[in-house]
């Protein structure tokens, strides 16, 4: 398998962490989506890393999808509960990560890819409301649990561990970590697993 990716993605760290997780060989290439000559759309039209290319050849896109393709190909480490409403559950928690990457992303394209005078501050604190109103359901949500779902380590802890670190690493003016300590309580966990530290990205140490 080859996975194309962005070193400083989020989704495809998502990915990797998943990878490290279920011990899977995969090649990794990163690329840049935003070059000209990016060959990215090669392998997704919409033009989003990451890509998994399966041994056969077929091409998977989009985070949620290839990760739920590993969990099925392997029984180790089990990050997906079998059908039925665990495994909704594990997928909400999954989506609310998502959701903050997005949010997060969205703050960052606007504030660096934007001159001052396109740039949109009702947009920015649009996005700023979603973040706050996430980090307040995930708190609610982990209480003093050890993982987001409970006892066990899942899909849902990959996701908002990848989401929580992002914001952190992107956005540090956003200062969450003194607002909802039980979530950075999770967060500075999840780090010191080797798959959430092999999967670090280069400049955010």
């Amino acid at each position: 398998m080859k996975l194309i990716g962005s070193s400083t993605s989020p989704f495809a760290r998502k990915v990797r962490i998943v990878l490290a997780e279920k011990k899977l060989d995969c090649q990794i290439e990163n690329i840049n989506v935003w070059a000209p000559d990016s060959p990215i759309l090669d392998y997704n039209p919409l033009g989003k890393v990451p890509c998994l290319i399966m041994d056969d050849g077929g091409v998977l896109f989009d985070s949620r999808v290839i990760v739920e393709y590993l969990d099925s190909i392997t029984p180790v480490c089990r990050l997906l509960p079998p059908p039925g409403r665990e495994r909704i559950e594990v997928k909400c928690w999954e989506a609310l990560g998502d959701g903050i990457v997005e949010a997060a992303v969205n703050i960052r394209i606007e504030n660096t890819q934007r001159s001052t005078e396109q740039r949109s501050q009702a947009w920015i604190e649009r996005q700023q409301g979603k973040l706050r109103a996430s980090f307040e359901s995930l708190s609610s949500g982990l209480a003093d649990r050890p993982f987001c779902t409970g006892n066990n380590y899942s899909l849902a802890d990959v996701a908002v561990g990848t989401a929580l670190a992002y914001v952190a690493y992107r956005l540090p003016e956003l200062g969450w970590q003194h607002d909802f300590e039980n979530l950075n309580r999770l967060r500075e966990k999840l780090e010191q697993r080797p798959s959430f530290q092999e999967t670090t990205p280069p400049d955010a140490g």
